[in-house]
């Protein structure tokens, strides 16, 4: 509320222009669960299997599997770590952070009658955290091709200069808020390259819908540094039964809590022949937060003593999301042998209408087989089909056209999960190994997600003391402006976590 009151406030309409966009849609439809550290030990493959708080959040029956009641707690240490390649220029980056990524109990209640069937239900709770948006980088290099000048003057082109402009004696402030409030986003950037002299009309009369970039044609000296902060949480309340041991059938009704910001700064420089504008500084702010709801349904079935199968459906996701941006322009100008600083900084922020957003559902398949008090070995197999995302209502013109590019750019991925245990007395020794598909159709742009996990659990009877180590690594491509400067820096991203789980019988 502070910062509110300390800066304008700018409220745009959606009939206009919206901050989001197909990579919006793209991070709040993945999911993934970190879990206890059992559960990420065997790559998460849990979709026939019980005797695990995350097992919840897989396949809801699988919490009629325990004996007795159960509770949980797992703290993560996380680490990224990041190849950034942009043109000739090339950097890395670490980003490590300590939390609680997991929370959870399962009360039992046995059914005292010995004639039915129903011997037993549950009802849980379970708290895991689906996403980490902990990310700092940077990209740099020197760039031929685009200029910070062609993202300006695309979004001006065809937008009337008293549409971009100040009044006679209006501030920065006023005009850059009531130009967002009547217009959009879009004249917001015009407004700001025309007040930081990046641009100029070819005529000067408010008709005017023309403009030419006073960045000359040359090498572009760019530095893009990105930081986010955030994470996605998913809390299950969970109920299930079982059918003489040999049944299993669950309900989870799940609430969901976005919470994201990121900070990008770009800063351009050039010597070029002719380049009025000579440095750019550009940054740009996103504060997003979201609640949304889904529910899972799912059944797993023992076929014999030691094979099991397990059939789970996810939900669409039903979010509804607020955003929040705010804007800062620097340039520097060589003028009559001079060098002029101009500082654009509306210090507004752009509040947009609430939003809906509707991810794809999700259906696993899973086997089990189970060696006794020895082992198991376990598999799952998932679909989701990305495209499904949609952006609400679909009758608004913009979000029509983004649900088109999703459609046109998203692919249904399919995820692949193997987990292995193998007990000797107390102790028991785990291993994993999946592969998450792109969730685009040019998994060259976005690589596909493998990794692999190692663990180790000891059972002191009513508790247990599990650690797990875990890898996986993507590569993809991270475009910094959807038009003019679309240029993409290559990213080869490696993600490592520790977790360590509590578990107790209650």
């Amino acid at each position: 509320m502070k910062k509110l009151l300390m800066l304008g406030i700018g409220l745009i309409s959606t009939t206009y222009i919206i901050a989001q966009d197909i990579t919006d849609a793209v991070r709040y439809s993945m999911d993934e669960i970190q879990g206890t550290a059992r559960f990420r030990a065997m790559g998460g493959a849990f979709g026939a299997l019980g005797g695990d708080m995350s097992s919840v959040n897989i396949n809801p029956a699988s919490s009629a599997i325990f004996n007795n009641s159960h509770a949980s707690v797992s703290l993560g240490l996380f680490n990224t770590k990041q190849d950034i390649g942009y043109f000739d220029g090339s950097n890395s980056s670490s980003n490590s952070n300590v939390d609680l990524n997991q929370l959870g109990a399962t009360f039992i209640f046995k059914n005292t009658n010995p004639n039915s069937g129903w011997k037993k239900f549950s009802l849980s709770f379970a708290y895991d955290r689906s996403a980490d948006f902990e990310n700092d980088w940077v990209a740099s290099g020197t760039n031929s091709n685009q200029t910070i000048g062609d993202y300006f003057l695309n979004n001006a082109q065809g937008l009337r200069l008293d549409e971009i402009s100040a009044f006679p004696g209006e501030t920065y402030s006023q005009a850059y808020s009531e130009i967002g409030s009547v217009y959009g986003q879009r004249n917001q950037q015009a407004f700001l390259a025309y007040e930081g002299y990046i641009i100029d009309p070819i005529d000067e009369t408010d008709e005017n819908t023309s403009y030419a970039s006073n960045i000359s044609g040359g090498d572009y000296n760019q530095r893009y540094a990105y930081a986010s902060r955030g994470y996605n949480g998913k809390l299950a309340f969970n109920v299930a039964t079982s059918y003489n041991d040999k049944i299993y059938l669950g309900l989870n009704l799940n609430s969901h809590f976005i919470n994201y910001d990121r900070t990008t700064f770009l800063n351009e420089s050039n010597s070029n022949s002719g380049s009025l504008i000579r440095n750019v500084n550009f940054e740009n702010n996103l504060s997003t937060t979201g609640s949304g709801f889904s529910f899972q349904l799912g059944g797993i079935a023992k076929i014999t003593k030691e094979l099991r199968v397990g059939l789970s459906y996810n939900s669409p996701t039903w979010y509804r999301i607020s955003d929040e941006t705010s804007q800062y322009l620097a340039t520097t100008r060589s003028e009559g042998g001079s060098d002029i600083n101009q500082v654009v900084n509306p210090n507004v922020i752009n509040i947009y209408e609430e939003y809906k957003l509707q991810t794809p559902s999700k259906i696993t398949g899973s086997l089990a087989y189970v060696f006794g008090k020895t082992g198991l070995l376990s598999f799952d197999y998932s679909l989701k089909d990305y495209s499904n995302a949609k952006f609400k209502p679909t009758s608004d013109a913009v979000f029509s056209s983004i649900n088109n590019t999703i459609n046109n750019t998203l692919d249904t991925a399919a995820s692949y999960r193997l987990g292995g245990e193998y007990r000797y007395k107390q102790v028991s020794f785990r291993g994993g190994y999946r592969i998450e598909e792109s969730p685009y159709k040019d998994d060259g742009f976005y690589g596909d997600l493998k990794g692999y996990s190692l663990g180790l659990g000891y059972n002191f009877g009513n508790l247990n003391l599990d650690f797990a180590f875990s890898q996986s690594k993507r590569d993809y491509n991270y475009q910094f402006y959807s038009i003019g400067l679309t240029d993409a820096a290559q990213i080869e991203s490696k993600y490592s976590d520790f977790i360590l789980t509590l578990g107790f019988r209650l």
